[in-house]
């Protein structure tokens, strides 16, 4: 696919752990591709968007070196994996970064939570092409073989044609069998939270984090939520400016005068 002494470099992250089955389906989804490297949590870190450790030292170790491929355990968020990677750990600026195959799916708000989607931004920030992935399924024994199928095929794409600035694609699969693939735009919506209240052993008080996802507009065909839903991959590019131009031009014209 390559010339064998100008390979690609590819950095393979995730946020459910380095030994998680989804990462392994996203190594065999891009493995031809160039060589790798799996940079990963040594534990499920889950729902930790953006964040990075900054308090205590992050540990890594290599646990598998082959050519073609070298893994690594990190003791740290998907953020952490990806800027440690990058700055200490990878010999060159990686082409390509991936992340996930995540247990369970990040269409709408659930991208601001995600980790599998925080690194994928970092990769981006970073001026690489970068993808996150994840199937709509928290099933530990999930067939991921239509996901590798389809995903090998969004991912040959970016290879072929790249990716604008500041642009990374959130791919979310159905369970099951795939129709075929959406491009399409993330859906509005928001996590309805409730707090399972529960008392330890000792008497004291402590909540657990409960709730379910509300689609504001189910009826809408163009969204990821409804692609997934009717048996289709969903590609949503998402960007990293969040300014709402549409809202510049009137918020200029607002009253900041200070009066003394």
């Amino acid at each position: 696919m390559t010339d064998t002494n100008n390979k690609p470099l590819i950095l393979v992250t995730n946020d459910d752990g380095v030994n998680a089955r989804g990462i392994k389906a996203l190594y065999e989804m891009v493995k031809g591709f160039g060589e790798i490297y799996i940079v990963a949590p040594n534990r499920a870190n889950s729902g930790k968007s953006n964040s990075i450790t900054v308090e205590v030292p992050i540990r890594i170790r290599k646990i598998r070196d082959e050519e073609d491929l070298k893994v690594f355990s990190c003791k740290g968020t998907p953020v952490d994996c990806v800027k440690l990677a990058l700055n200490k750990i990878v010999p060159r600026q990686p082409d390509f970064v991936v992340s996930g195959i995540n247990h369970g799916a990040n269409t709408s708000v659930s991208v601001l939570y995600s980790g599998t989607m925080g690194a994928t931004i970092e990769g981006c920030l970073a001026g690489i092409p970068s993808l996150g992935f994840s199937v709509d399924s928290f099933e530990s024994k999930v067939d991921f073989s239509q996901c590798v199928k389809y995903g090998r095929k969004i991912f040959e794409n970016v290879v072929k044609n790249g990716l604008p600035k500041s642009i990374c694609l959130n791919v979310n699969f159905p369970k099951g069998d795939i129709k075929g693939v959406r491009v399409c735009r993330q859906a509005d919506g928001m996590w309805k939270e409730e707090f399972d209240h529960r008392t330890d052993p000792f008497g004291g008080d402590y909540y657990w984090l409960t709730g379910h996802f509300k689609n504001a507009e189910p009826h809408a065909e163009d969204t990821d939520e409804s692609a997934i839903r009717n048996g289709y991959a969903s590609v949503v590019p998402t960007q990293i400016d969040m300014t709402a131009h549409h809202v510049l031009e009137n918020l200029k014209n607002w009253d900041y005068e200070v009066l003394d």
